[in-house]
């Protein structure tokens, strides 16, 4: 049976055939853009997939809540950000160490790490920090859950971009 991360493998170096192609394999294949589009968005669910799972395992242990609420589409729009973010390194997306991060009143909570290659030696770090929402404007939902047991996050996040073999300073960016 095959794992996600197979199917990120073999997405990946199905994508590294394409783009080594020449621009002659190019006009002999009139439909490689939609190949590539095809590659990006198995990727893009394949990081979204990961982002999610680390955010349910994280939710009883880390988060110490039984209820996550996230804004409508934010997993996809941060997978997405991710692989623009990643296109211009070398190895591309292969080549991160991802980090998953939730800021709360207590601090930074790290909530795991994605390798979308596992055998592949990180050449930049991405992290990823979502922001926790304690406003109170749905006292419906606490009515509902424990107020104590529910955790909002804002549609606010930043990721963060360290180069591990470079001097540089790490990018940081911030999105609404």
């Amino acid at each position: 049976m095959r794992t996600h991360s197979d199917v990120s493998n073999a997405a990946v170096e199905s994508a590294d055939v394409v783009l080594s192609c020449s621009v002659d394999l190019a006009s002999k294949y009139p439909n490689m853009e939609v190949c590539l589009e095809d590659e990006a968005k198995i990727l893009q669910q394949d990081l979204k997939d990961h982002i999610e799972r680390c955010l349910s395992e994280a939710k009883a242990s880390v988060l110490q809540c039984k209820v996550l609420l996230l804004p409508c589409q934010m997993t996809a729009k941060v997978s997405r950000d991710i692989l623009r973010s990643s296109s211009d390194e070398p190895c591309g997306l292969r080549g991160a160490s991802i980090g998953v991060f939730v800021e709360t009143d207590e601090g930074l909570k790290s909530l795991g790490e994605i390798f979308p290659i596992s055998n592949v030696i990180p050449t930049f770090e991405l992290s990823v920090v979502f922001k926790s929402d304690k406003s109170d404007c749905w006292p419906s939902l606490k009515s509902i859950f424990d107020g104590n047991n529910v955790l909002k996050l804002k549609p606010e996040y930043k990721l963060i971009k360290r180069k591990l073999y470079s001097s540089a300073s790490p990018v940081i960016h911030e999105f609404n």
